[in-house]
């Protein structure tokens, strides 16, 4: 027979919560570990009083009891596994694996028999339910009737408030069946209250979660957080772990309790109880017990009288009265000597401590995650700054933790204390470290360098285009044939523009002429018809429909071959997850296959290069008959416009002569008043006449002149 017997899937019962986990069963006794938190149970062999088999929800159940009256309930095994326990308790154990079934004919009246720490309700010899005194919170009285409370386990989806017990009176004289009942009850019930004086009180503790300052009261069973807004009592049973971790500056040290239920507080809930204690503070400490039942009860981990460190004495005292180990940092030791990494967390700096078995953040919100849970972890580069990198972990059951804003200094020492630890390092194949682990920050990348981005892929496709139609719409020189905005162009106009009429207009004072001496005027400032706004809106238009498609990659004629055949084997699948499956085939797919798909691709890429010569071509050609027409188009404006300006030159010269003495007395009459004089429109008719006609050389150098004159 094998000395050991292993059962994965096995659901522990606790307050109405069904906990996975590994059973292991050997010679030295019973280990159940709790999948969700890592807690474990250890049963001696030497212990176990019952064992009993029976038909329970999901399955079969083995409820084992032991000697002090604890019960341990697991649920999830097969039918068939009777026979193999049974021998193995038979074995191993000398116990008889009983057989018992509930009853379940759902009668309300029935005999309660207490056993141990456990309440049983039965039916005749069968159970029809059990109930662990130790989930009792609270017991109270009432005329014939007694009502249980229990304690709330926030991960059971229903949860059983209280049970009433209807207790008949009874004829026997002196003893009251429903105080003798309560009794019972209160006896091993984890009943949270003071029923004597506290063994010691800490005053005014720092407590960073919940937040305030606490007295801390410690009695036997549980310990009392007494602060100005609110009171919590923690019972021993509900601590899972306790820490002991020095802060990064080492004149401080936090004292962590791991609590499993947590405490609450309304909607809030405290998985995490952390003390914040300063290293030069002192206390003296005196229990309030005699030494006699200090030396029974601790056994040399406790004194009557001890002094020291405040956050000694309180572990030392927490650590007696839990009966768990405390939890400090093993060898790491960071890039600045502190066994601790300054990071951020949910936008929340905090520090980072790697442990023997885990990492623990600290401290809003604390987290602790054990090494067994941890599926991954990931270097990447820090998303703000190259001065810093992001520390990933992502557990079992698909819960992403991502640490960021580390200095990259703190790198090699933490690749090698995660490298050390076996962990599986997402980015390890791309980066591999030397064999000195000296390895520049520049080395590690992000972690799926190496797998298929389609999105980044048609990201990429995109930024191609727009900058093939950006060259596209620029001359052949390179430059864009708009004009670009320079603030600075019209400044300088109008300043040249003053400076012209001061150096011409020297009338003024003599510091003006002075200034307009010392300063030279500057050149004038050729300034380039800008071509309208208009060109610029022209050339942001859509591409043009005529023009030959860009050629597509070989991942996209793969894709594009392969879409239905992706969508009839996985059907309902959404386009975000069809375009992740699509890439993790590809990067599946083997080099040859990929070949023949980039052959397509090239011969494609060809194809549109051939196309896209032609198209330019004939663009080319259209664009130079556009262009003389535009030409000869301004030609005519310009030979119009210099007929018109001859006309004003001859008409003007001769009102100016013939009424030049009537110009010197009167004031500056406008071109209407001149247009109408009689001469002037006489001439102007003339003018006319010869337009029609046509004017000759001769002609217009005369009109020339006489403009000048």
């Amino acid at each position: 027979m094998a000395d050991t017997l292993e059962f994965n899937e096995i659901y522990q019962e606790v307050k109405g919560s069904m906990n996975d986990g590994r059973l292991r069963l050997s010679r030295q006794g019973v280990i159940f570990k709790n999948s969700k938190t890592g807690k474990v149970d250890n049963i001696q062999a030497s212990e176990l009083a019952e064992g009993v088999w029976r038909r329970v929800a999901l399955g079969h159940g083995l409820k084992l009891l032991t000697k002090n009256g604890h019960v341990y309930k697991y649920d999830g095994f097969r039918e068939s596994e009777f026979d193999k326990l049974s021998d193995f308790f038979k074995a191993h154990y000398r116990l008889e694996l009983a057989e018992k079934d509930l009853c379940v004919k759902g009668w309300n009246w029935g005999t309660v028999r207490f056993g141990g720490q456990l309440l049983s309700f039965d039916i005749g010899e069968q159970p029809v339910f059990e109930i662990p005194l130790s989930n009792v919170s609270q017991c109270t009285t009432g005329k014939n009737e007694v009502t249980l409370e229990f304690h709330q386990n926030d991960d059971a989806e229903v949860s059983l408030m209280e049970v009433r017990f209807y207790v008949p009176p009874t004829q026997e004289d002196g003893v009251d069946p429903v105080e003798a009942f309560a009794q019972n009850v209160l006896s091993k019930a984890d009943v949270i209250q003071a029923t004597g004086d506290a063994i010691c009180i800490f005053r005014e503790l720092q407590c960073l979660t919940p937040r305030g300052r606490y007295d801390i009261r410690i009695y036997p069973t549980f310990l009392h957080l007494h602060g100005k807004t609110f009171d919590y009592k923690i019972p021993y049973t509900t601590v899972l772990r306790l820490f002991l971790l020095p802060h990064k500056d080492q004149r401080q040290m936090f004292f962590v309790i791991s609590l499993d239920p947590p405490i609450k507080q309304g909607q809030t809930r405290y998985h995490f109880l952390i003390l914040l204690f300063s290293k030069d503070e002192d206390i003296s400490l005196t229990l309030n017990m005699n030494e006699e039942e200090v030396e029974k009860r601790f056994e040399g981990r406790l004194t009557k009288n001890m002094s020291g460190s405040l956050y000694e004495m309180v572990s030392r005292v927490m650590k007696a009265l839990v009966n768990r180990k405390i939890t400090v940092p093993g060898n790491f030791q960071g890039h600045s000597g502190a066994q601790c990494i300054t990071c951020s967390y949910k936008a929340s700096s905090g520090l980072l401590y790697p442990l023997e078995r885990g990492f623990i953040y600290v401290h809003k919100p604390p987290v602790h995650i054990r090494f067994d849970e941890i599926s991954f972890v990931n270097f990447a580069r820090g998303t703000t700054t190259t001065r810093s990198f992001d520390f990933e972990i992502e557990t079992k059951q698909g819960t992403q933790y991502t640490f960021s804003s580390i200095e990259r200094e703190e790198y090699g020492k933490l690749f090698d204390f995660v490298n050390a630890k076996k962990l599986n390092i997402k980015n390890r194949g791309l980066k591999e470290r030397k064999k000195g682990m000296k390895q520049s920050y520049d080395e590690y990348a992000d972690s799926d360098e190496d797998q298929h981005d389609a999105y980044l892929e048609r990201m990429k496709e995109e930024g191609k285009i727009r900058e093939e139609n950006a060259n596209d719409s620029s001359d052949g020189s390179g430059e864009e044939t708009d004009e670009s905005f320079n603030p600075g162009e019209e400044d300088d106009d109008v300043a040249e523009e003053f400076d012209s009429n001061a150096s011409a207009s020297s009338s003024s004072g003599d510091g003006d002429s002075d200034r307009g001496e010392k300063k030279p005027a500057k050149k004038a400032k050729i300034v380039k018809d800008r071509k309208p706004r208009k060109k610029q809106v022209e050339s942001k238009k859509g591409k043009d429909p005529n023009a030959p498609k860009r050629p597509m990659s070989a991942y996209m004629l793969w894709l594009n071959a392969n879409r239905e055949k992706i969508k009839s084997d996985h059907p309902g699948i959404s386009i975000t997850d069809l375009s992740k499956k699509a890439g993790e085939l590809w990067k599946a797919m083997s080099k040859e296959k990929k070949e023949e798909w980039d052959r397509k691709a090239e011969d494609a890429k060809r194809d549109y290069e051939k196309a896209m010569k032609e198209y330019s071509v004939g663009n080319k050609s259209e664009s130079s008959k556009m262009e003389r027409s535009k030409k000869k188009k301004k030609k005519q404006e310009k030979q119009m416009k210099g007929k018109g300006e001859k006309k004003g030159a001859a008409s003007k010269s001769s009102s100016s002569t013939k009424s030049s003495a009537k110009t010197m007395s009167e004031s500056f009459k406008s071109k209407e008043f001149v247009s109408s004089d009689e001469s002037s429109s006489a001439e102007s008719k003339k003018e006319d006449s010869e337009d029609e006609r046509g004017a000759s050389p001769a002609q217009s150098s005369e009109d020339s002149a006489s403009g000048s004159d």
